[in-house]
């Protein structure tokens, strides 16, 4: 599935909050988000407008594999 290209760093955390991330600091130009759904995780994202497209593959990925989905699925379910 294809990356959407204008998707902003506090909307991505937004749409992640839905699958149990939460802030937890924010210093800066950046968002800290963390779940302890199947076990404690970070992830940080820049809040940049719009995020760039290496950056946000690069988040996405890394939430999948954390939550056990593919990049795919988790993209389909953030842009409901």
């Amino acid at each position: 599935m294809k990356l959407p290209r204008d998707l902003g760093g506090e909307e991505l955390a937004a749409r992640l909050r839905r699958h149990g991330y939460e802030t937890t600091r924010q210093a800066g130009s950046h968002i800290r988000l963390t779940t302890f759904k199947q076990g404690e995780h970070h992830v940080t994202i820049p809040r940049h407008n719009p995020l760039r497209v290496g950056t946000l593959n690069a988040v996405l990925r890394d939430v999948a594999d954390h939550l056990g989905v593919t990049r795919d699925e988790l993209i389909r379910s953030l842009m409901e």
